[in-house]
């Protein structure tokens, strides 16, 4: 059982920037797929990024070159940088694993003004 403690978001300016960490536990890290997902109001829940046991990255269109998604297997903990924020990154974050069935951590809010 993997357990996933997702953070980091909060309120920015567009063009700011956040970092949002999701810290694992409970099984081998380093074995997992992580990455994040992205639920805004009143849409359907979409991958963001992914980062491999190898760190083999995926990125959704709307944000290559803006985020960036990295893991340390040392602090069992996988990141999310976003840069260049937009008011349509506004959403609840969640981290994801993947190692024969999936986890979820519990969401962290980002908002982004115009």
């Amino acid at each position: 059982q993997l357990q996933l403690v997702d953070s980091g978001g909060g309120l920015v300016q567009a063009g700011g920037s956040l970092r949002l960490s999701c810290v694992a536990s409970g099984s081998i890290f380093s074995m997992y797929q992580m990455g994040w997902y992205r639920q805004a109001p009143g849409k359907e829940r979409e991958l963001v990024a992914t980062i491999t046991s190898s760190s083999r990255t995926n990125y959704v269109d709307a944000v290559k070159g803006r985020f960036t998604i990295s893991r340390d297997n040392a602090k069992n903990t996988v990141y999310l940088q976003m840069n260049s924020l937009k008011p349509d990154d506004t959403a609840v974050y969640y981290c994801w694993g993947y190692y024969a069935r999936e986890y979820w951590g519990q969401g962290t809010q980002v908002t982004v003004s115009s």
